[in-house]
């Protein structure tokens, strides 16, 4: 999985987005969205292997699925306990509201990946002569940097300390560990008591190693361990392992090379990066927002507080699962853990993987393809609405985080839930982007829609209702996102965001809503204000409402949006204007991640004439029998948001509508306005044209217009 991935030949029609896919042209938005799903090795079993059940795919959940006990962890969670933060971690200024639990780094070496040790997924299953357990890791360049250990059984109010020089307690009976041999070179697995602390096992317990596929699998013969049909108790812990010592290997206070960081001054840190069974990780509340020390000091983010927290205290007995063997061995399915609705946090396989792991140094600014999160597995952030599902399938809203933040920013805020709940339902969505600075370009705006299109495989959507939204940066990117495909939604909100585009004439057919704050420190409402003059100086709809007293995040801290989710609830896609105006801008393009905006409603494969400048098209269909509706022209008025933390908040609103849609005479008639475009096409079935319609051209230059479907090409200058 990597960057050569193309995107194949799109089907006529799709579930995914867009009202009407139907015709010779691209449906809306970018390929990458109708492209087959792709798959991720380590969500994959190997042929001819014990392992058949499918992953869960939504994490810190337990399920039995087959003759298979499976957990799912989080992805990018494995920081350790919180101890105390590494002064060289590039995390501290790059992720202000996106910081992590625990404190550890990972070596410096490239080896590492910064992502050696994070846990995607833990199964079991029974086997006739043994037990199989298999450890599946996000990244893995080198097993042997690595090391787990599997707690079973015991008592538990009974402590007992793991083996190798952990450093950290729990109930057992037995402890499994594997390990790199004494030669450092292949994996190794070994039985200990954990009462009396020596080896047991009269068999050797077989290890496999799939690097392929980043798993590892140990099977412990029933002469030395058998569960038979009993509920046993597990506890288990991936950390590094230090060959010369042949033990863990221990975080100091900073990381260098060949030692993580982030211990702080801990004379017995944890050895542990991440730990399973975490099934009640808390979500961050952004009401303790009031309470900066909490959140500060026990971030949950990443969902990794409870982690965080039992490592520092040497006690990880609170994370645990009992796996019943009798259910395994009668081959039993049972998917009730894994939640149906509500928020929950899903794992999706990318088509790229520009290298494993993590890199801090890298940024995905200007389509850089070096962004944090590099690799092929990656995760978002959905709210599923607990009301039935509408006949027609949810629809959708796509909220796009902040600057420094991650996707989990909206988990536990009325900023899903209100959005999902209004109406008859909509699936909220917050991609990760792969960086907390990602702007939506390129790879970051790629992993927007590799995610929608995971949420359509695994969810009925109705692929006409669609809105776009996001705070900061990714109120910014609702702009952004909505300029380059305004066909794949219906309504837009931006909060405390602007454009930075200059590519307006484009929501023509896409109403917005604006919420700013008059003293924004970070988004001057200077920039709001020249948006909303553009878009009524364009005769567009909007609504810009200025807030007043508050800064950037007062929106969040009051967390009340029952007004915009009223808004946006009959956000049904229009996939037919008679009138489109559409800019396209090359620099914004990227045809290696199947990310391009050449393309909107009716008319499409647009190329500039002159590279990099901007081309435009203006594009008015007579064969639909309306007119342009009337704008109303300024309105302004005055309102109060009621509802949350803060009792009320006023503001002052300036907006604009349309009157009703006129009809007029029906021509089979189509007037072009062209400016830098070479060459464009024109479907003129969904235009309600016919192959012998009239097309008035004004260009400021040659340009070639295609008449799809008609065999018809006209041109000029």
């Amino acid at each position: 999985m990597g960057a050569s991935f193309v995107v194949g030949a799109l089907a006529a029609a799709s579930p995914v987005a867009g009202a009407a896919n139907k015709g010779p042209l691209p449906p809306p938005g970018p390929s990458i969205l109708y492209a087959p799903l792709a798959r991720a090795p380590q969500l994959t079993n190997a042929p001819g292997s014990v392992w058949h059940a499918k992953p869960i795919l939504i994490s810190g959940t337990e399920a039995y699925r087959g003759g298979e006990f499976i957990y799912q962890d989080f992805l990018y969670d494995d920081h350790g306990a919180h101890e105390q933060v590494d002064p060289s971690d590039p995390r501290i200024s790059s992720a202000t509201f996106s910081q992590p639990n625990g404190t550890y780094t990972y070596p410096t070496s490239s080896a590492y990946a910064n992502d050696a040790a994070d846990l995607v997924e833990f199964r079991v299953k029974p086997l006739k002569h043994a037990t199989a357990f298999r450890v599946t890791l996000n990244a893995m360049k080198d097993p042997t940097l690595i090391a787990f250990t599997i707690a079973l059984g015991g008592k538990p109010h009974t402590l007992r300390p793991f083996p190798f020089g952990a450093n950290v307690q729990a109930p057992a009976n037995v402890f499994i560990t594997v390990h790199p041999d004494a030669h450092g070179k292949r994996m190794v697995a070994g039985l200990r008591s954990a009462v009396s602390g020596r080896p047991l096992g009269r068999e050797r317990a077989r290890v496999r190693v799939d690097r392929y596929r980043r798993q590892i699998e140990v099977d412990i013969p029933h002469a030395d361990w058998n569960p038979r049909r009993g509920r046993i108790r597990m506890a288990m812990g991936v950390g590094l392992w230090d060959k010369s010592a042949r033990r863990y290997l221990l975080p100091g206070p900073a990381a260098t090379a060949t030692t993580p960081g982030g211990g702080g001054t801990a004379s017995s840190p944890p050895a542990f990066f991440n730990v399973a069974f975490r099934t009640h990780e808390p979500m961050t509340d952004l009401h303790e927002f009031d309470s900066v020390p909490a959140i500060a000091m026990s971030p949950s983010w990443w969902r990794d507080a409870d982690q965080g927290q039992a490592l520092a205290s040497g006690n990880i007995s609170s994370l645990a699962a009992y796996v019943d063997f009798r259910k395994l061995r009668a081959h039993v399915t049972n998917n009730s853990m894994v939640p149906r609705t509500g928020p929950m946090d899903r794992i999706m396989a990318s088509h790229y993987e520009p290298a494993q792991g993590v890199d801090y140094a890298g940024s995905c600014i200007s389509g850089n393809y070096n962004c944090e999160y590099q690799g092929n597995l990656q995760p978002y952030a959905i709210y599923v609405p607990t009301k039935a599902r509408p006949a027609s399938g949810y629809g959708l809203t796509l909220l796009l985080h902040a600057l420094l933040t991650n996707y989990n920013l909206y988990l536990s805020s009325r900023n899903e839930s209100e959005f999902a709940q209004a109406g008859p339902g909509s699936i909220v969505l917050t991609p990760e982007s792969r960086a907390p600075d990602g702007d939506y370009v390129g790879l970051a705006g790629t992993d927007v829609f590799e995610a929608w299109a995971d949420v359509a495989a695994h969810y009925k959507l109705n692929p006409t209702h669609a809105a776009l939204t996001g705070y900061s940066m990714g109120g910014i990117g609702t702009f952004k996102l909505g300029e380059q495909f305004p066909d794949l939604f219906g309504k837009a909100f931006s909060i405390s965001g602007t454009d930075q585009n200059n590519m307006l004439g484009n929501l023509r057919n896409l109403p917005i809503l604006m919420w700013n704050m008059v003293a924004d420190e970070e988004v001057p409402i200077q920039g709001p204000e020249q948006t909303a003059h553009a878009l009524n100086q364009l005769g567009y709809r909007y609504e810009l409402d200025e807030f007043s007293p508050g800064e950037h995040n007062t929106f969040a801290l009051n967390d009340e949006y029952g007004p915009a989710a009223k808004f946006l609830t009959d956000a049904t896609v229009d996939p037919n204007p008679a009138h489109v105006t559409y800019a396209i801008d090359p620099t914004v393009d990227f045809a290696r991640f199947g990310f391009i905006s050449d393309h909107a409603y009716w008319v499409s494969r647009m190329k500039v004439r002159s590279a990099p400048a901007m081309g435009s098209i203006d594009a008015l269909s007579h064969g639909f029998g309306t007119g342009d509706p009337t704008p109303s022209g300024l309105k302004t008025g005055a309102g109060v948001l009621r509802g949350g933390l803060i009792p009320a908040i006023g503001y002052v609103s300036q907006s604009q509508t349309w009157s009703a849609v006129p009809h007029s005479p029906k021509a089979d008639t189509l007037d072009l306005k062209a400016k830098n475009l070479a060459t464009v096409t024109i479907d003129l079935q969904r235009a309600h044209l016919t192959c012998g319609a009239k097309v008035n051209v004004t260009s400021d230059g040659p340009i070639t217009i295609i008449l799809a479907g008609c065999n018809r090409r006209i041109k000029t200058g």
